[in-house]
């Protein structure tokens, strides 16, 4: 039985190994967790400033999929001062032993890092996905977590009965202990105090240590390799595994007019492209300016945006972005876009390093970094014409331009002067 001492140690295992293939192309050069969202921001920084706002510190992130551009970013954008010990956010990749040469799932990732664990000797652990967009003081977890006297506790988000079929879902009693896992069932039980919606797991995991390092001990024994899948639906049956309801989560600094509960599976690319469309506007579902409960990303030192006359409605544009005469309208620009004269955005995600050139037109659609966009050029008007020009259309229409030659920005760069990139 796991023994409250008042101030848990806690360490996070970040499972950002992630393909995303429902993604590509945006990941057909890079994992999940590394594809950019909003104006500067990358989805793996959404879990660990979560964790380091609810000063949860020593963080693993477990990588495999096309992790170069995601230690990048880490290496840019989290390094810790290491006057503190415990405080770091490490990239861990696969063992590469002659045992195992790959993570064979979300417990094996962990399994291959239990030494990690034994040299850190925490209280709980925390195993969390790095592929969402949300904001969650864990630390009310931790404190459901220690009053339930769980060995395990799984983040869970109510969602209602039609949508069941989307998500792993979790079966309690009215106290919240977990006694079934259906994943993506066509129908399922509703939640004990709520007839219209059922439990989902978030992929938000924690577990007392000592109880994790048995679990996955057995769990190799049992060539047992996913949490979701095979671990937690057996350890239900023989301990106190519990639900926590993610709609009672409260982060200082929420609006009144942001969504309740805002938690987004960005998995595929029209999703992926909707919460962009939620932190648009004067009132967005989710707003990124939170000062009590910042997202940390990259720290970009190029200069502010400029915008040389135009006709702008619902906006947003990231730093040294250069807009010249042209029309945007609900759209999101990153960094160091530059758009030529007589340009019309229109409901499209433009990444970083992308030049627009004069008079082209874009609706609908989402541009990867470093594309040139040429003069005239028309994007989102016409879906054969994009399909014949190699661009993916998703089912709901949008027009996705996979990453552009990286050697034409290093070339002409920002203003055709080198810029400021990471």
């Amino acid at each position: 039985m796991f023994e409250r001492r008042g101030r848990e140690k806690v360490m996070a295992f970040v499972m950002a190994g992630g393909e995303g293939s429902r993604l590509r192309p945006l990941t057909a050069d890079r994992c999940k967790p590394a594809v950019p969202f909003g104006s500067r921001y990358r989805i793996v920084d959404f879990v660990l400033s979560n964790l380091a706002n609810s000063d949860i510190r020593s963080i693993y992130l477990l990588v495999q999929y096309m992790p170069q551009s995601l230690i990048e970013h880490i290496r840019k954008a989290w390094t810790v001062s290491p006057l503190f010990s415990e405080q770091f956010v490490t990239v861990v990749p696969p063992q590469m032993t002659k045992e195992h040469m790959h993570f064979g799932g979300t417990a094996d990732a962990v399994y291959q890092s239990l030494n990690l664990m034994n040299m850190h000797r925490p209280d709980l652990v925390a195993v969390f996905g790095a592929d969402h967009i949300y904001r969650m003081d864990v630390r009310q977890m931790v404190r459901f977590h220690c009053e339930n006297e769980a060995d395990v506790t799984v983040a869970a988000l109510p969602v209602p009965l039609d949508q069941v079929s989307n998500f792993g879902i979790i079966e309690t009693d009215s106290s919240g202990r977990i006694h079934g896992f259906q994943e993506k069932p066509a129908q399922a039980k509703p939640m004990p105090n709520d007839s219209q919606r059922a439990y989902a797991s978030m992929g938000n995991y924690l577990f007392r240590a000592d109880m994790l390092r048995e679990a996955l001990e057995e769990a190799h024994q049992r060539d047992e390799t996913d949490f979701g899948h095979h671990v937690l639906p057996r350890l239900s049956k023989t301990h106190r595994v519990f639900a926590y309801d993610f709609s009672t989560n409260v982060v200082p600094g929420t609006k009144p007019y942001e969504e309740a509960g805002y938690w987004r599976d960005v998995g595929t690319l029209d999703t992926y492209f909707a919460a962009h469309m939620d932190v648009l506007g004067t009132e967005p579902c989710f707003d990124a300016f939170n000062p009590q409960w910042p997202i940390y990303s990259s720290h970009y030192q190029g200069p502010t945006a400029r915008v040389i006359r135009g006709d702008l409605d619902n906006v947003l544009l990231g730093a040294a972005t250069i807009v010249s005469d042209a029309t945007i309208r609900n759209s999101l620009l990153r960094r160091e876009v530059v758009v030529e004269p007589g340009a019309v955005i229109e409901d499209c995600v433009i990444m970083d390093y992308v030049r627009i050139g004069a008079g082209a037109r874009l609706r609908h659609a989402i541009i990867d970094r470093h594309n040139k966009i040429a003069p005239g050029t028309q994007i989102g008007y016409d879906h054969e014409r994009d399909r014949a020009a190699g661009y993916h259309v998703t089912e709901g229409g949008l027009v996705v331009l996979p990453l552009g030659d990286v050697r034409y920005y290093a070339r002409e760069g920002y203003r055709d002067g080198g810029g400021y990139s990471e």
